[in-house]
C-alpha cells in the first residue's frame, strides 16, 4: 500500500511557503510513488505559480498531487499516514483529533525553516510535542550532514549543467521571455523584498564599464526599481536603459521557467527560501535577501550561512561576499561592496559551482523524509 501524505501550507510569504511545499509534493509523487494531498490556505497565491489552479475549486489534482483548499472553517478529512506541518503552521484541531483516533497513529512532522546554524543538526528528527499519543518530530532542511538536506529533484544538476553549456538553448529560452541581452552584457536576476540599498547598487551598475542587463520578475522590489527610474506603473514587459544598465521587468513565471532563468544569469539576487535554494543549484554567484524576523534573529541565520558558505574562499574573497550580503540585508550602500566582489569574481564564480556540487552529494529533502518514514514504521 502506498503511504498517504498530507502537507499543510499556510501562505505567509506569498511564494516561499507554497514554493517549497509544491516542489516537495510533486517530487514525493513522481519519484517516490506517494499519494500526496497539499492543503493550501491561499489558492490565489498558488495560482501565480501554477496557472492551472482553479481558485474556486476546493479539491483538484495538479501534476498528480491532490490540492485542497484549507479554509478557516475546516471541512473535515481523515488523517493521512504522514502529516507534514510546513514551517510550523498549526493544524486544524479537528484534524489533530482525527490523527489521534487512527488505529495506527501517523508520523507527524514539523518541516522547519532552512538554517545553517549548528544547533539544527542536534535537533533534527528529535521528538517535539505530543497530542493524545501522537508524537510530533522536528525535521530540519539544511546544508550540513545530519540534517534533512535541500529540495533537489533527480537529475536536476545534470539538467542545469547541460543547459548552461548550450548557448543556443539559453538564447532561445530567454527569447520566450522577451529578453534579448547584448552579447557581452552581464545578466543579473533580481528577486527580493523591498530594499533601500537597491538605488546604490543600480547606480554602480549604470556607471560600470561593462553593460548589465537586469531581469526583475514581478515582486515586492519593483517599487524600489520604479523610484530609481523615476517612473510610475512599472509592469511586466517594460524595458528601460540608464547608461550601462538595462532594466527589464519579467512576468511571474512557473517554477521550471524560473529555474532556467537562474541558470542563464551570471549573478542571481534571490530572497526567502525557495529561490535561495534554487540559486545554489544554479552554481552561480548569488546574493540572498533573507526574510526579516523579530529582534533581528534572521541575521544570526544569515551569518551562519555566510560562515559555512565562505569557508573555502580566500580571506579577501570571503570578505567581499560577506560585506555585500551584509550591506544588502541592512539596506546599506552597495557600491563599494559590489566593486569588491567584482575584484574576486573568478574565485567567487568557481566557488559557487563547487558549492553546488558539494551540496548535491547529500541526500535530497524528499528522499530524507521518505527514509525517515520508512525507518519510523
Amino acid at each position: 500500500m502506498k503511504a498517504r501524505w498530507d502537507i499543510f501550507c499556510s501562505v505567509v510569504d506569498n511564494y516561499g511557503d507554497i514554493g517549497v511545499t509544491w516542489r516537495l509534493a510533486r517530487q514525493l509523487v513522481v519519484e517516490h510513488g506517494c499519494e500526496v494531498c497539499l492543503w493550501v490556505d491561499d489558492l490565489r497565491a498558488f495560482e501565480r505559480m501554477c496557472p492551472e489552479i482553479d481558485v474556486r475549486s476546493p479539491q483538484q489534482w495538479q501534476d498528480g498531487v491532490e490540492v485542497r483548499d484549507w479554509p478557516a472553517d475546516w471541512p473535515g478529512a481523515p488523517s493521512a499516514d504522514v502529516v507534514i506541518a510546513a514551517f510550523a503552521c498549526q493544524l486544524p484541531p479537528a484534524y489533530m483529533e482525527a490523527m489521534a483516533e487512527r488505529e495506527r497513529v501517523p508520523l507527524w512532522m514539523n518541516l522547519d525553516y532552512l538554517s545553517a546554524e549548528e544547533w539544527v543538526v542536534g535537533c533534527h528528527r528529535l521528538p517535539s510535542v505530543k497530542f493524545k499519543g501522537v508524537q510530533k518530530y522536528f525535521f530540519f532542511p539544511g546544508f550540513r550532514p545530519g540534517t534533512g538536506g535541500l529540495l533537489r529533484e533527480a537529475g536536476l544538476l545534470e539538467q542545469c549543467q547541460a543547459f548552461q553549456q548550450d548557448v543556443p538553448a539559453q538564447r532561445q529560452f530567454l527569447q520566450t521571455l522577451g529578453v534579448f541581452p547584448a552579447t557581452d552584457a552581464r545578466l543579473i536576476s533580481l528577486f527580493a523584498y523591498e530594499n533601500a540599498g537597491l538605488a546604490s547598487w543600480l547606480d554602480v551598475l549604470a556607471t560600470d564599464g561593462r553593460a548589465t542587463h537586469l531581469l526583475v520578475p514581478e515582486g515586492r522590489i519593483l517599487g524600489d526599481v520604479q523610484r530609481w527610474l523615476g517612473l510610475e506603473g512599472l509592469a511586466a514587459g517594460d524595458i528601460h536603459q540608464r547608461a550601462a544598465l538595462t532594466v527589464q521587468v519579467l512576468p511571474f513565471v512557473r517554477q521550471e521557467q524560473y529555474d532556467r532563468l537562474l541558470w542563464c544569469c551570471d549573478f542571481n539576487a534571490v530572497r526567502g527560501e525557495d529561490s535561495f535554494v534554487r540559486a545554489q543549484w544554479a552554481g552561480r554567484p548569488m546574493l540572498w535577501h533573507i526574510y526579516r524576523q523579530d529582534e533581528d534573529i534572521h541575521l544570526d541565520k544569515l551569518d551562519a550561512f555566510l560562515q559555512l558558505y565562505t569557508a573555502a574562499l580566500s580571506p579577501a574573497a570571503s570578505a567581499a561576499v560577506v560585506t555585500l550580503w551584509q550591506a544588502w540585508n541592512a539596506d546599506g550602500d552597495m557600491a563599494q561592496s559590489w566593486k569588491m566582489l567584482l575584484e574576486h569574481w573568478p574565485e567567487v564564480n568557481q566557488h559557487a559551482q563547487t558549492w553546488c556540487l558539494e551540496q548535491g552529494l547529500q541526500a535530497d529533502l524528499a528522499t530524507a523524509l521518505v527514509q525517515f518514514y520508512e525507518s519510523w514504521i
